[in-house]
């Protein structure tokens, strides 16, 4: 071992913590060692994310309570006397012990505390944090990470994920807490107020106006069949009483994957953006002759979809999503003030959309802390009258997606219920989801995008990894894919555009990070990111034919030359 984990781990044998945790770590062997203590689980501008276990590069007991130290140091140098945290958590194994720690340390602070006595969606929690007036909310989950994980979602009192300058100054209060003697806690207090359905029913009043068509909803809403699955997580709690309450009276249970269950045991991944987690829904729609499938990750802030398609199930992917409920929503009324906003790693299909509908369409770094950096900014200019936009719509690619302001973080709930309406409205025509994607394809021409992952080991010797091969691109940055001329790369991690062909630099305006984007001459993009909570890179490519006749000859063309592209890059990516 080196120093540093040698450190770490004498200081967990020596240090105040618990008799059974210290005869667990001198259990470990020399390999789980190095991995559970080589460096300290990092609390990040969202919170932190793990795999549970001992050490302090885990998820457990005493680097929760250390986390939540740190944010309520910093919530009581905040000015004014009333301070509040709402805590909700999702259906992971410990996600309770996890989200009571949180509440007892909060209170051993003198701060109210709202609970949620069950697990409730990521959504509730931001939409609840506002609705309460509180001063942070707290969310125990890993989204749709593999069953092994969890984590610590923060949002700021105005619903959305912690940002400047509250989100570094909470990490330094983090990093100062060293020792669970520096951690204050009770184990029953007054400030700990558990919450009925207050939060559920004002959420569910509250989305009534996202409707475009409230009126058609409730008249023609039951003609629509809908099978509906929460992956085993939190959207059973509240989807179909939404869905209900807009007209959708039609939703049929995929009833094994809507029980709570942290093993997530029907799915090799609770992620509705793996085909496979969306299996058993797509036969039981086709089976049950059910118009589309929505289906939820686990804390049910993402949404995905398959759609009966001429007796088959289809899957319509992020994007597409993405692109059905921006066309959805143009197509109504919108204030004359209407902008959207979409992530670097989305479709320029979106941005396409918005400029045939004159509407603007403003694009951020991948995080929906971003999205609510741009709603934020909106708002305050609203407030001093300085002519502000103001946000409609929000969506990445990796089935997020947020309508109106009622969170300021995704929501799967309310963007299962507009893709209801749209889906309904299609129906009436005889037409379904594919036939609307379709239709706006031929309008505004082939757009195709795809992923690929590339996995590396946990721990240390992974992290190394991932490190030297993006070093290793940007150092020697390629100048043609698949023999196509890279116009520019942008280097969001130094904050750098650079004209391949002139060598000319410009500034990017957006926040820096870890990602790295190609422009190509033809007009496709690749684009390079690691994960922030996993031992991943991921590639993004995305590939247009703005004229084509034939729509399965366009989709075939795209796809291979998309699938290219990903290898030719995938192949640079070497130590």
């Amino acid at each position: 071992m080196d120093a540093a984990t040698q450190r770490n781990v004498e200081q967990w044998l020596e240090g105040d913590y618990d008799p059974e945790t210290k005869a667990a770590v001198r259990k470990m062997g020399e390999s789980d060692l190095v991995d559970a203590f080589y460096k300290h689980l990092s609390f990040g501008t969202g919170g932190m994310r793990g795999i549970m276990g001992i050490g302090c590069n885990r998820f457990n007991r005493y680097t929760v309570a250390a986390a939540v130290q740190g944010l309520a140091n910093y919530l009581l140098k905040q000015t004014g006397s009333e301070r509040s945290v709402l805590i909700g958590y999702d259906s992971r194994h410990h996600s309770r012990e996890f989200a009571e720690e949180s509440a007892k340390v909060l209170a051993g602070n003198g701060i109210q505390v709202y609970l949620f006595p069950e697990l409730r969606p990521t959504p509730l929690v931001s939409f609840g944090c506002r609705w309460k007036k509180c001063s942070a909310a707290i969310m125990i989950t890993a989204s749709h990470n593999p069953p092994a994980y969890n984590g610590l979602k923060v949002f700021w009192s105005d619903g959305g994920q912690i940002l400047p300058p509250h989100d570094q100054n909470i990490i330094a209060e983090v990093k100062r807490i060293g020792s669970p003697s520096q951690v204050k806690r009770v184990d029953a207090h007054p400030l700990i107020q558990f919450i009925g359905r207050e939060i559920d029913e004002a959420y569910l009043s509250a989305i009534q106006a996202l409707q475009t068509d409230p009126e058609q909803n409730r008249i023609e809403g039951r003609r629509l069949n809908i099978v509906y699955t929460s992956l085993h997580g939190t959207g059973i709690t509240l989807v179909t009483q939404a869905l209900q309450s807009w007209g959708f009276t039609q939703v049929a249970l995929v009833e094994e994957q809507c029980q709570a269950n942290g093993d997530f045991p029907t799915v090799s991944s609770p992620n509705p953006e793996v085909a496979s987690a969306l299996k058993m829904g797509m036969e039981q729609m086709v089976n049950e002759g059910a118009d589309l499938l929505i289906a939820n990750d686990p804390d049910a802030d993402r949404l995905g979809i398959a759609v009966q398609h001429h007796g088959k199930a289809q899957i319509i992917n992020g994007n597409q999503i993405a692109c059905i409920l921006l066309e959805h929503l143009l197509k109504g009324r919108l204030p004359e003030e209407a902008a959207f906003v979409k992530s670097i790693a989305t479709t320029e299909l979106f941005q396409a959309i918005c400029e045939h509908y004159q509407r603007p369409c403003f694009n951020v770094l991948p995080g929906f802390k971003y999205f609510n950096e741009k709603i934020l900014e909106w708002e305050k200019s609203e407030r001093e009258n300085r002519g502000a936009l103001q946000f409609i719509f929000g969506a990445e690619e990796s089935l997020g997606y947020l309508a109106g302001t009622l969170t300021h973080d995704k929501d799967g709930i309310a963007a299962s219920l507009l893709l209801c309406e749209a889906a309904l409205q299609a129906k009436l025509k005889g037409e379904t989801l594919i036939d609307k994607l379709n239709a706006i394809y031929e309008k505004y021409g082939f757009h195709l995008e795809k992923q690929l992952t590339i996995t590396f080991e946990e721990g240390k010797e992974g992290s190394v990894q991932i490190k030297q091969m993006i070093q290793t691109l940007i150092r020697n940055p390629p100048r043609e894919f698949c023999h196509i001329a890279v116009e520019a790369m942008e280097d969001y991690n130094t904050s750098v555009r650079t004209d391949l062909k002139s060598g000319r630099q410009s500034a990017l305006t957006l926040p820096k990070s870890n990602v790295l984007l190609f422009w190509l001459q033809d007009g496709s993009k690749l684009m390079v990111r690691p994960s922030g909570t996993e031992p991943k890179i991921k590639i993004y490519c995305g590939v247009c034919l703005k004229k084509f006749q034939d729509l399965d000859a366009a989709h075939s063309h795209c796809e291979q030359h998309a699938e290219a592209l990903m290898q030719d890059l995938r192949s640079r990516l070497t130590v």
